[in-house]
């Protein structure tokens, strides 16, 4: 389970739903951290998801320990820019997720996204369980069918620590929406699971 590193946020509620973004996760929620280019866009279609509890940007998965964005833009600091995010998985499945998470990136392109380059802006799914670990694994595999090349998406458990990011990158495309977004669905699609697909097709309860 990753350790909330909050030195550099002093805001706890996310601004546009007001949930806490760092509280501990409800029970019967799950949580799970998503790197696919600049964190402000992929935040952004993460928390207008349905089932989407709350959603929060940051730096994970590399060797400093104290990284800020200054640092971290410099493509040394073995960090990705990272969306950390809490799901009910009662109406959004974690497939689901994956199937929104590799529809709007390019996951073939390495250490960059578009017009983003360096290994901070590298996919990546940081995972919290053997299932997620699992469902991952399946994906990449569907997806590099669907892509036609290899996945270069990053797939390991969370690490220990999670740093939240500055205030101002929290949700920054609502309090700036004309901000910058490079972001969009890439047109490659690919079925759910079935298992999924039948989970998907049940009546609200």
């Amino acid at each position: 389970m990753s350790r909330m590193d909050l030195s550099l946020c002093e805001g706890r509620t996310h601004y546009v739903n007001g949930e806490q973004m760092f509280a501990d996760i409800p029970e019967g929620l799950e949580q799970i951290q998503l790197g696919f280019g600049c964190f402000w866009g992929a935040e952004r279609i993460m928390w207008k998801l349905d089932g989407v509890h709350v959603t929060s940007v940051g730096y994970s998965g590399g060797h400093t320990p104290k990284p800020d964005y200054r640092l971290v833009c410099t493509g040394k600091t073995g960090h990705a820019e990272m969306c950390h995010i809490v799901f009910d998985p009662k109406v959004i499945s974690f497939d689901e997720i994956l199937k929104v998470f590799f529809e709007h990136h390019d996951p073939t392109q390495g250490d960059r996204q578009g017009n983003d380059v360096g290994p901070q802006y590298r996919s990546a799914i940081f995972t919290y369980s053997d299932a997620q670990m699992d469902a991952s694994k399946a994906a990449i595999k569907r997806y590099a069918k669907a892509y036609g090349k290899p996945i270069t998406t990053e797939l390991r458990t969370a690490p220990d620590v999670y740093h939240a990011a500055e205030d101002y990158h929290q949700q920054y495309l609502a309090k700036n929406p004309q901000g910058y977004c490079m972001h969009g669905p890439t047109g490659i699609f690919c079925a759910l699971p079935e298992a999924s697909q039948a989970e998907a097709a049940k009546p609200a309860a």
